[in-house]
């Protein structure tokens, strides 16, 4: 895949969006697997994208707030949760890469019984905290399901001096590679979907992981080191939200 088709998600569809959302206090913590520990988990209309040969499972907390369709102002309570997903990054026909969720755990009821029906996400009720503090962040998270029970709790350390991307090349470097992410795949019964967001590339600073204990892999029988290969941390960013759309059909 050329630089070209790696930008291009980048760019706002030119459209109206259908949504508006905040994310903020992002981790993203990352393990390089072997492809073939997920390629049984991926439709067969889509290929896992790699770095360097491996692939990458990520967990992702973080925190959602003025979530609105377009058309409203955001509703106190409901706009607001915590979110953790579990993904690896895939592409199609060798273009448009972007994220296959595992799972997406999420602290408020309504909106994860919304993106099961509307997004054909995989989605958990959760009970879910973020503590964060000038160099560090906390979270935790339980899941209510006794028949798919995950859990995840871990303190990670912030760089305090932002992770200033190159002039040249950052669109091949990994910190790219696992963040800036813009589509979404899932599948309906009609086939397989993609979705868009935009906002600006993250602001990024470097992490590291004090302590973690986590089951979410556990759920898709991926075993991995206590400790993670690549950790990032985003203030956050704004973001509009645009429509799902067909890209292959059953």
């Amino acid at each position: 895949m050329n630089i070209a088709q790696r930008l291009q998600p980048t760019h706002r569809p030119d459209q109206k969006p259908i949504g508006h959302q905040r994310w903020r206090n992002l981790s993203f913590i990352h393990w390089r697997v072997p492809p073939d520990a997920l390629r049984h988990l991926i439709p067969d209309s889509l290929e896992i994208d790699t770095y360097d040969g491996d692939a990458w499972l990520g967990l992702v907390p973080f925190y959602m707030s003025h979530i609105r369709p377009w058309w409203s102002p955001a509703i106190p309570y409901i706009s607001n949760f915590c979110e953790t997903n579990l993904r690896t990054y895939v592409h199609h026909r060798g273009e448009k890469p972007g994220v296959w969720f595992f799972s997406l755990d999420a602290s408020r009821l309504l909106p994860v019984l919304v993106a099961r029906k509307l997004w054909k996400l995989n989605y958990y009720w959760a009970q879910m905290k973020i503590h964060r503090q000038p160099n560090s962040i906390q979270y935790t998270s339980h899941r209510f399901s006794k028949r798919e029970p995950a859990s995840v709790h871990l303190n990670a350390m912030v760089d305090p001096e932002p992770l200033t991307p190159p002039p040249t090349g950052y669109e091949t470097s990994l910190e790219f590679f696992l963040a800036e992410r813009y589509l979404l795949y899932t599948e309906s019964t009609k086939g397989l979907l993609c979705g868009q967001v935009h906002h600006h590339p993250y602001p990024l600073k470097l992490a590291r992981i004090e302590t973690m204990q986590q089951s979410q892999s556990d759920t898709i029988a991926c075993p991995v080191p206590d400790v993670p290969d690549h950790v990032l941390f985003s203030e956050g960013v704004d973001v509009e939200i645009f429509p799902l759309n067909l890209v292959a059909r059953n």
